[in-house]
């Protein structure tokens, strides 16, 4: 296996593991609520608002794991299949960092001017992967 092939695997492991985190502060900051029955369960089955500031961050932050991200995925098994190479590796790791600096802000501050611009870099990177495969793809068919 290839460094750059082991750095795209990386950056999938670390963006997975990113999902896990912010889940992991998802459940802390409501579980103890439930618990303590400061929310109670019929309040929050079929409407988020009762939950304060902090829960609604991470749920938000939670929930965006499955937007960008789920392209990128797709977009990184395509170009392992296709021959993946240091062009992948370095977007898949720049696109990753955007997606940490991003759940970082909106778990925090959530400061959307920064949040919006983290986003937009990330959205950046991605469209510039797919460009990347799609060349990859173009050169594929060229071989047959």
């Amino acid at each position: 296996m290839s460094l750059a092939i082991l750095l795209i695997l990386l950056a999938l492991w670390t963006q997975g593991a990113l999902t896990l985190i912010v889940l992991f502060i998802l459940g802390r900051r409501r579980l103890p609520l439930v618990a303590a029955r400061t929310i109670a369960v019929r309040d929050i089955a079929l409407d988020a608002s009762p939950w304060p500031e902090g829960a609604k961050k991470a749920s938000n932050a939670f929930d965006n794991q499955f937007q960008l991200p789920v392209l990128f995925v797709i977009g990184i098994g395509m170009a392992l299949y296709l021959g993946a190479g240091w062009p992948e590796a370095v977007l898949a790791w720049a696109f990753v960092l955007s997606r940490i600096v991003h759940a970082a802000i909106h778990v925090t501050s959530n400061n959307v001017y920064r949040r919006f611009s983290a986003y937009v870099f990330g959205f950046a990177v991605l469209i510039a992967l797919w460009c990347v495969i799609f060349g990859r793809l173009v050169l594929a068919f060229q071989v047959i």
